[in-house]
């Protein structure tokens, strides 16, 4: 039998396979170690059968990485009978994928008989786990992931957390703007963004407020939403269903079924809603303690759905989130009737400060603001949208401070009033009815996260008053908003935005645009600022 032929045969890949589980019982299994003891086998067959075993001078016997390449890889070469070398590989992975190297995994990756997003259940290691995929990405993209970090991060609370399917982490700057002078109180505000000029802007408004002695910040609505949509066969059964959710009498069974889902969340209210088709709505409204709250309100909801189907046989869960709830969106329910946090932050401004601070004039500030965020806003058709950019602070404190960052489309909603006062100064007042905030649970757990929260003195759960912390964050929330259109207004009323957005909104590395070969230049003329940049924003 000729070299090439052997090395190809079922016996040798019989043998490895075989070899392999010895030394892998013994704990001693390497890529050098198997590929030595083939040598040696093919040494011994060659010895003792020299007539039909014929080794040409020159050659070697393959090692480990070229045998694996051409059975592991190359797998539509094996078509009648499957790859013994590969099923090894892959009954090592189903019962303890952590023996197997990380190339062996990639390979059972590439060959798709294994899923990358399992990858961390059957290895056990998640940084490990993480570098693996990362590799089979790259290998499927044919991209290099080397700027994603990756390395040094705690897994352990990401995993089943936070995120799935793990290449890395992601680095946002956090600056800080402040203080902020509310209530009574001085807070330095976390902020992590790319946008040049919002931290900036956002101090100057603080200084306004500081020197008009602070903002008044008032939470007067606390309560997560959840809303089921159900349907009936006929009118007549929705109609019976319909009436007893009406009837406060059985409030209280629900609301002890909604409770028994949680040690901190109250129900508050259950609202029906009747829709076509013989569809009903029904909006929970619950207070949620520390938690932003969504996980809590339709774990609840659920159980009482699975009381009331008890009740109502026929009734038809169609989904246990109908978008009346409602999460995520611009939505005029929010507004009319309030989800998460409902906050006012006010502050009156002296005409010396707006004059000396501001540049500009109380009369301005007003008719300005009123001409953008009330008759601008409404053209458009806004929902919640009655403002200068109030989306900028939330969901820069989001970001820094661990939020849901997809709730900053609702969370963001707010309405920025305008008032000369009958001494002649400036009264802005910023009203959100749907601030989602949370100081427990998704990515308030995240270190650096939890490090701004501390910042903030709202960090965690307080067992003698719950939801206080949550409150107080929102309050902050609310009053950064304040001095963010307070600043960027008055940069309008003075026509100094692109100005102050081309000095600090703008990268000074040369970069190339693309096809045309044009290169944005660098402004190198810009002069150095001062720290509350009162000259151009």
């Amino acid at each position: 039998m000729k070299m090439d032929d052997f090395m190809n045969s079922e016996p040798l890949r019989n043998l490895r396979v075989d070899f392999s589980k010895f030394l892998l019982d013994l704990s001693i299994y390497s890529d050098g170690n198997l590929d030595k003891l083939i040598e040696l086998a093919v040494e011994c067959f060659r010895k003792l059968s020299p007539d039909t075993l014929v080794v040409e001078k020159r050659q070697t016997v393959p090692n480990s990485q070229t045998i694996k390449k051409f059975y592991l890889l190359d797998t539509s070469e094996v078509v009648d009978s499957p790859d013994p070398t590969m099923s090894f590989q892959l009954d090592i992975f189903n019962s303890d994928a952590s023996k197997l190297s990380d190339d062996a995994i990639l390979q059972l990756l590439e060959a798709d008989v294994v899923k990358h997003p399992y990858l961390e259940e059957e290895i056990g290691d998640l940084e490990r786990s993480v570098a693996i995929r990362r590799r089979y990405i790259e290998n499927r993209t044919g991209t290099s992931l080397k700027d994603i970090l990756f390395k040094g991060y705690n897994y352990d609370l990401v995993y089943k957390a936070c995120c799935e399917n793990v290449i890395g982490f992601t680095s946002v700057p956090i600056g800080v703007v402040g203080p902020l002078r509310w209530n009574g109180e001085s807070s330095y505000i976390p902020m992590a963004t790319t946008e040049g000029a919002l931290l900036a802007s956002t101090n100057r408004g603080c200084k306004v407020i500081r020197e008009s002695g602070g903002a008044m910040v008032r939470v007067f609505q606390d309560e997560m939403t959840r809303a089921p949509m159900v349907r009936f066969e006929d009118g007549d059964q929705a109609l019976q269903f319909y009436n007893f959710i009406k009837d406060e009498t059985n409030f209280d069974i629900m609301k002890e079924r909604f409770e028994s889902t949680t040690r901190y969340g109250k129900l508050l209210r259950i609202k029906p809603v009747v829709c076509a088709d013989n569809i009903i709505i029904l909006r929970f409204s619950a207070f949620t303690g520390d938690a932003m709250g969504m996980n809590m309100v339709t774990k609840g909801a659920e159980e009482v759905m699975k009381f009331l189907k008890t009740l109502f046989p026929t009734m038809d869960l169609l989904t246990v989130s109908s978008n009346y709830c409602s999460d995520k969106k611009a939505a005029q329910i929010n507004w009319d009737e309030g989800r998460g946090k409902s906050v006012e932050a006010s502050c009156i401004i002296p005409a010396k400060v707006v004059e000396n601070v501001l540049r500009t004039t109380v009369d301005r500030m007003v008719d300005v603001g009123h001409s953008k965020c009330q008759i601008g806003a409404s053209m458009a058709g806004t929902i919640g949208g009655w403002n200068c950019h109030a989306a900028n602070p939330v969901a820069a404190i989001f970001i820094a401070t661990g939020q849901d960052a997809a709730q900053v489309v609702s969370s963001s909603m707010c309405l920025t009033s305008w008032k000369k006062t009958e001494t002649g100064d400036l009264k802005v007042s910023c009203l959100m009815k749907c601030l989602e905030v949370g100081t427990m649970g998704g990515g308030t757990i995240l270190p650096s996260q939890n490090a701004a929260l501390e910042m903030l003195k709202c960090a965690g759960g307080r067992k003698d008053e719950p939801g206080s912390n949550p409150k107080r964050l929102a309050k902050i929330v609310a009053a950064t908003i304040l001095a963010g259109e307070i600043s960027l207004l008055a940069a309008q009323c003075t026509h100094t935005l692109v100005s102050s957005h081309m000095t600090l909104n703008r990268s000074k590395v040369k970069l190339n645009s693309g096809e045309t070969g044009d290169v944005y230049p660098s402004n190198d003329k810009t002069e150095k600022l001062p720290e509350d940049c009162d000259h151009i924003l």
